[in-house]
């Protein structure tokens, strides 16, 4: 017989989802109400005010997708490109790929930008396309690519767009509420997020953001939206302003409970205490990993602080190590994906598990499991060089 599944107590300290605060897992507990209540309209005004700020944006059509940071991504895209348009998507990751087959599956023609992974996106070579180019619709790009957890420069791609004439369109999902991110000071167009990362909500829901250029865009479109459930001229009839809502979708009520929450914190903390945090915490982490001998992947200049790419020493087997860790810590950090896998591990700091306890316990947890399978490190130093880092 079938019974009630309990999860194990994990520490998520992977690519996410992030360990979710105690506060918000409380909040979806909450009794659920219906999603055209006039309380629970009041709370969703209250949730696209939160993701204004959290976006550092004013754009009226902000708003969550009820629906993971995939479906965030197809909004923009579905919304922004049609059959025959020209879009640049950088790719420095496995995520623009993704970009890539959007603009594609809509009837787009991507016209590609390809930096090695680990590295930015390059701006000269979008520059380059620009140039060779003259009729392109949008710039594309992953801000926070999350499988190399690289940083590219999000504020002079999108300068780059706009002297250009071209939307940009931003994906945001491993960036929001961990690092620096100015939607209307950076002049983004469209952007998307999720909620599972430096939120510190559960999966399954994506902030979006579009600004005047991108509405004007969506406005002026001379097909259909392929999608119904993401077309953003539908959507706003039930999450535009006013307590009258056209019935759209069922939200889903109780994990719209647990973003609020996530945003109520957000915004007690600060935004940019958050970004602090999430830096003070890598530095120490940082500090650690190399003190017992490893490397990151990404230069320090352009690098993540939320998620950082270690450089798995020769002979270590990852996938077992990595099972150890969980099995012996329950302690979760994530496999290198596409080109990188099998030569990082992807150590996330987002959201609620960015925190010293958990800087220990990653590299304690480590530091056992790879001298446990007779790697050669400098053991006995991570502790007190993270420590070090703090002070």
């Amino acid at each position: 017989m079938i019974r009630s599944f309990n999860p194990p107590v994990r520490t998520l300290m992977g690519p996410g989802p992030s360990d979710v605060s105690p506060r918000v897992l409380a909040a979806m507990s909450r009794p659920t109400i219906g999603h055209l209540d006039p309380q629970f309209i009041q709370m969703m005004d209250e949730i696209k005010q939160m993701l204004k700020y959290a976006f550092q944006t004013e754009n009226e059509l902000t708003m969550p997708v009820s629906a993971p940071g995939s479906a965030g991504m197809e909004a923009c895209f579905v919304n922004l490109v049609e059959p025959g348009d020209k879009v640049i998507v950088c790719q420095n990751g496995v995520f623009g790929g993704r970009m890539k087959e959007n603009v594609e599956r809509f009837g787009g023609v991507a016209v590609m930008v390809e930096d090695a992974w680990g590295t930015p996106v390059d701006v000269a070579k979008v520059k380059a396309a620009l140039e060779q180019h003259g009729d392109i619709k949008a710039v594309a790009f992953v801000h926070a690519e999350t499988s190399t957890g690289v940083r590219s420069d999000a504020q002079a791609i999108c300068a780059l767009a706009r002297d250009y004439g071209c939307l940009s369109i931003v994906d945001a999902v491993t960036s929001l509420g961990g690092i620096e991110l100015k939607v209307d000071e950076w002049g983004i167009d469209a952007i998307y997020s999720g909620t599972q990362k430096c939120l510190s909500a559960p999966p399954g829901i994506s902030p979006v953001s579009f600004g005047e250029r991108a509405i004007e865009v969506i406005q002026a479109r001379k097909t259909l939206v392929p999608s119904w459930f993401l077309d953003k001229k539908l959507v706003m009839g039930y999450w535009g302003g006013g307590a009258k809502r056209a019935y759209h979708h069922t939200a889903p009520v109780n994990t719209l409970y647990a973003l609020h929450e996530s945003l109520v914190m957000l915004q007690d903390e600060g935004l940019e205490n958050a970004w602090a945090r999430h830096d003070r915490h890598h530095q120490a982490l940082k500090a650690g990993l190399e003190a017992m001998g490893l490397g990151l992947l990404v230069d320090e200049a352009c690098r993540l602080p939320q998620l950082n790419s270690v450089l798995i020493p020769d002979g270590v087997d990852d996938a077992a190590l990595r099972s150890q860790l969980l099995n012996d810590y329950s302690l979760e950090i994530g496999a290198g994906l596409g080109a990188l896998a099998g030569k990082t591990w992807r150590i996330g700091l987002m959201g609620a598990a960015c925190t010293q306890r958990n800087v220990m316990l990653c590299l304690t947890a480590l530091e056992n499991s790879l001298v446990s399978q007779g790697i050669a490190i400098n053991t006995g130093v991570a502790g007190a060089a993270a420590t070090a880092a703090y002070r």
